[in-house]
């Protein structure tokens, strides 16, 4: 059950003093122009009076002629006032909005593989954007609103009580029962919140599916299938909405029924009170403006309760999502790794994504620097796994790693990954140019080294037949190159990292022939005087690696050169060699 105590009020409004304080001016600014702008609505009520029985019960037309101009005139000052008011509003609130985006964006910056792997991308969407956008809209909107509506009502109430004090209890007592039927919505509006929010980042997903998968959509005929998929999305984001609304929007006319009562007692007991001299007719109509003008906001207080419900919804969320520990952080003494190194050891090493389905069984290995590791194996038996466990994409569930006998868990997770460049199967290319691309390697780098970089990983042909060259844009993910050319821009960035640990994750399994060479050489010239990891599918790239080892069903079975494995009768390797490469050695 979700409520908004007085104490919740305060702790919000505590957490996101931060981000209001650097407009803080700006901000009090905001909510002292709401007290005229509140407070004007009484000056048109209170100048009826005069005018009614002066001009229209008296017809003396003389006495009240200034009251229509003066009317004009706090009427334009309140206009101009509201205006003013929108503005700081709205500037004050997307101020604090890019605040809290900036720090919410830096937090997902800061979490697991893990975290990315068990969330679509619609989910975090909502939680990391959508969620700041609704808080800070309701943020200052929610306090202008309470103070401006108070002291229009305030205002308001001194008119009434200023032309009849008796007609004024009746109404004000109707005024207060309005208020009782909002006491059972707390309770039922944030079910549905936390649904929609699960159901908004859903919808997301679809439209990034289709951005991403579109290919696969049009090759397969997935069109129908997609359409539907999100149409029944679609249709759970609208029942959900129509739930909401339902929960919330009957208070609108139940409001509007209750202060119809304190209109139709206005009307009958100030009949009354005329008849028997106790008001005048300007102060009756003056009174019966100020009801109207004070209940007028009142009506609309289920959607403005709607709205601070969804504020303080949000705020929670928001602080939850700050608040939250990422599972993979430096440890609490943590040091810097050094730049070079002697020897790498998996001791013992288990690994579990799901509790008590082990991916890794103890594996026990030991690299020294300059090593090349090969690993190969059935697909789905670990090798991927294992060496996401070096630069800390997972930790460990058992056993440790360890670089010169420090376990890896107490480095900076900066300065080890600093120490490690990965290039994948499928490497991730931004939006821009293939320059800011390889420059991502090292953002410092010298255009000898940027030269030296494209050189080496044969990249300089290529350029040279672009009409911008390194400057030309590559479309978001790198879309205008091909596997090949993305994979040669990945091992240029992974040249300037010039990290001592290199991971190859099937760098070149998804190329063809023609590109696998180019992209090999490049390889080749990259693993240069590193410690390398390298995940191979086909063998031929891994003859000359100082150690393969063969990880089946997350267990190391063989281990040692290309040699000595073709000559254990029976093995894992020579069977996955002979699968390969028995048919060409023949012909």
């Amino acid at each position: 059950m979700y409520k908004i105590s007085e104490n919740m009020f305060v702790k919000n409004y505590k957490r996101m003093w931060p981000y209001i304080k650097p407009f803080w001016f700006r901000a009090l600014l905001t909510l002292l122009l709401a007290i005229p702008v509140g407070s004007m609505d009484a000056v048109i009520a209170l100048a009826i009076k005069p005018f009614t029985d002066a001009v229209l019960v008296e017809q003396h037309l003389n006495s009240g002629w200034w009251i229509p101009i003066a009317i004009v005139g706090f009427t334009s000052v309140q206009g101009g006032l509201t205006y003013l008011l929108g503005y700081l509003n709205t500037w004050v609130g997307g101020k604090i909005t890019n605040l809290l985006k900036i720090d919410l964006f830096n937090k997902l910056l800061t979490f697991e593989t893990e975290f990315f792997t068990s969330k679509n991308s619609g989910e975090i969407l909502v939680k990391f954007s959508g969620n700041a956008d609704t808080a800070c809209a309701g943020l200052l909107n929610n306090i202008k609103t309470v103070i401006q509506k108070f002291f229009t009502s305030v205002s308001l109430i001194g008119v009434l009580f200023y032309n009849s004090w008796q007609l004024a209890l009746v109404c004000v007592a109707i005024l207060l029962c309005a208020f009782l039927p909002m006491i059972p919505l707390k309770r039922r509006v944030t079910p549905v919140l936390n649904k929609s929010m699960e159901i908004g980042g859903l919808l997301t997903t679809k439209y990034n599916e289709t951005y991403a998968g579109n290919k696969t959509i049009i090759s397969y005929n997935l069109e129908e299938y997609q359409s539907k998929s999100y149409v029944n999305v679609l249709n759970e984001t609208f029942n959900l909405g129509m739930k909401l609304f339902k929960r919330t929007q009957w208070l609108t006319p139940v409001i509007h029924t209750v202060l119809s009562f304190g209109i139709a007692l206005a009307l009958w007991f100030g009949s009354y009170l005329i008849l028997h001299g106790h008001l005048s007719a300007g102060g009756f109509v003056s009174f019966l403006t100020s009801l109207i003008l004070l209940y007028r906001p009142i009506k609309s207080l289920g959607g403005n309760y709607n709205a601070f419900i969804n504020s303080f919804w949000a705020i929670d969320k928001v602080f939850e999502v700050l608040d939250a520990k990422p599972a993979i952080q430096d440890s609490k003494n943590a040091i810097e790794m050094p730049k070079t190194h002697k020897q790498i050891k998996f001791n013992d090493v288990s690994f579990n994504y799901l509790p008590g389905v082990p991916v890794l069984k103890h594996i026990d290995l030991t690299v020294n620097t300059g090593d090349t590791i090969a690993i190969v194996g059935n697909s789905g038996g670990g090798k991927t796994t294992l060496v996401n466990l070096l630069p800390r994409f997972y930790d460990v569930s058992g056993g440790t790693i360890t670089v010169d006998g420090t376990d890896i868990r107490d480095f900076t997770l900066k300065s080890l990954r600093q120490n490690i460049a990965v290039v994948f199967q499928d490497n991730f290319l931004f939006a821009g140019t293939i320059r800011e691309n390889i420059m991502l390697g090292n953002e410092n780098a010298t255009e000898e080294e940027v030269k030296r970089a494209i050189k080496e990983a044969y990249l300089d042909e290529f350029l040279k037949t672009l009409k911008h060259g390194l400057d030309t844009h590559i479309g978001e993910r790198g879309i205008t190159l091909s596997g090949g050319q993305r994979q040669r821009v990945a091992i240029a960035r992974a040249f300037l990292k010039n990290a001592p640990i290199l991971v190859l994750d099937e760098a070149t399994s998804a190329l063809d022939n023609k590109s696998e060479a180019v992209v090999q050489k490049a390889i080749e010239n990259l693993m240069h005087d590193k410690t390398v990891f390298v995940i191979a599918h086909r063998l031929s790239t891994i003859r000359n690696a100082t150690k393969i080892i063969v990880v089946n069903d997350g267990q190391i079975v063989e281990s040692g050169s290309h040699e000595d494995l073709l000559k254990l009768g029976c093995g894992a390797y020579k069977s996955l060699y002979e699968m390969q490469f028995k048919t060409k050695e023949e012909e």
